[in-house]
């Protein structure tokens, strides 16, 4: 009893230590060789150097008890071009602000009638911290989450999913200062560093693909869906694709409010093609002791760690994928493994490293594609076990996330395809 108690005390002083070197929620990119931030014009420069946040940093302790993960990544310098909003890709115009729990985020309108988002590389996490680790001063075991996500993530995935022709939002890094087109946005926006990429929805077609009408994010589909009936399908191929894609990139993070869809008009109806967005937990590294336990399937099964294998394949499988694919066939989910195998080379992953600075592929280019190449040869098995688990999944009783006030039949409620 006595060896348990010392046990308990001696595991709980090792994370207060680890969880409170920082009392920091947020903070914003670091600038170098600037003497004066609020004095800088801006526009004398074409690029800034800066590093994502020095906001992981941590010692040896720390790293034992929540993981080393990518805070070097996070911490190290790179150069990133400065943009400014009213010459940006002909100008743009600010419709509102936007966002998800993590991230801070800007919807835009191009004088080319294309909308396009910024979304934060930093993440605030205050709004995800339960009141009973505020109430224990555990904040920091929240906060310090996100060392597991890559801060540039996103472009390598961008970089990788051009060469198997994955749909996506086509993701680049922005320095974003100061400027009178952000307005009253100026102080929560105004030099910091952001992903800039196509929204969601957009009237004007953004893609490479001829005969779009539209692009338009899940829950407009499935309105969408209600008024053409059997005139409108899914690219069920294209779709297969971009989940196995995601299982080689290890980005667990895949429901229904991740997606956009590009409606292209064919001679008999239409077909609504699957665009990939937000990339934050791609190659979602897991190490740590808290991390470990957190990331354990019987704790939360859908925090899935990017390791060489896939070893709990059902907490990466998302009611979106029984509402889209239950009435697929396994004959599709092979097919398109194998292409996606063929497709990715040794050397296409290698060259692909080449859009992210030398010191961060230094870092972490190395594992990260060696990953992507254990699971690659994998695929084949993954995609028979994927289609496995959505067959045996019950049809879905509840709205997709993002779906929730649509008013839909109990059919269609748990069937793309149904009706």
């Amino acid at each position: 009893m006595t060896f348990i108690v010392i046990f308990i005390v001696s595991s709980l002083v090792v994370l207060y230590w680890s969880a409170e070197q920082t009392d920091e929620i947020f903070t914003k990119s670091i600038i170098y060789n600037v003497e004066n931030i609020a004095h800088i014009n801006f526009k004398d420069y074409d690029s800034v150097e800066l590093s994502a946040s020095d906001l992981y940093k941590a010692d040896a302790l720390k790293k034992v008890v929540q993981g080393e993960q990518y805070r070097a990544a996070w911490s190290a310098k790179i150069k990133v071009p400065i943009v400014y909003l009213d010459t940006l890709r002909g100008g743009m115009t600010i419709i509102k602000k936007g966002g998800g729990k993590q991230t801070h985020s800007l919807e835009l309108l191009g004088n080319d009638g294309i909308s396009y988002t910024l979304r934060s590389v930093n993440k605030d996490v205050n709004p995800l911290i339960p009141d009973f680790l505020k109430t224990l001063n555990l904040e920091n075991i929240v906060v310090d989450g996100i060392s597991s996500q890559h801060p540039y993530a996103a472009i390598l995935v961008s970089e990788l999913a051009d060469k198997v022709d994955v749909l996506h939002t086509s993701p680049q890094l922005v320095f974003v200062p100061k400027q009178k087109t952000l307005g009253k946005f100026n102080e929560a926006y105004g030099n910091r560093l952001f992903l800039l990429e196509y929204e969601s929805k957009s009237k004007v077609n953004y893609t490479h693909l001829n005969d779009i009408i539209e692009i338009t994010d899940t829950d407009n589909l499935q309105k969408l869906k209600l008024q053409l009936r059997d005139t409108l399908h899914v690219d069920t191929k294209a779709l297969v694709r971009s989940r196995l894609f995601d299982l080689l990139i290890g980005d667990w993070d895949r429901h229904a409010k991740q997606w956009a869809w590009a409606v292209k008009k064919e001679v008999n109806g239409y077909k609504a093609v699957p665009i990939a967005g937000d990339r934050d937990n791609a190659f979602f590294d897991v190490d740590g002791v808290i991390p470990k336990i957190l990331s354990n399937k019987y704790v939360v099964k859908e925090l899935r760690p990017f390791e060489h294998d896939i070893d709990f394949m059902a907490g990466l499988v998302y009611p979106f994928d029984v509402y889209f694919l239950k009435k697929t066939s396994e004959k599709i989910f092979i097919e398109e493994a194998e292409d996606l195998q063929t497709l990715l080379t040794d050397q296409l992953l290698q060259e692909s490293l080449l859009v992210w600075p030398k010191n961060i592929r230094d870092l972490d280019g190395t594992e990260i594609i060696d990953k992507i190449k254990d699971r690659r040869d994998n695929l084949k098995s993954y995609a028979k076990e994927f289609y496995s688990i959505i067959q045996k999944k019950e049809t879905i009783v509840s709205p997709l996330k993002g779906s929730e006030d649509l008013d839909l039949s109990k059919e269609f409620l748990s069937c793309f395809e149904c009706k």
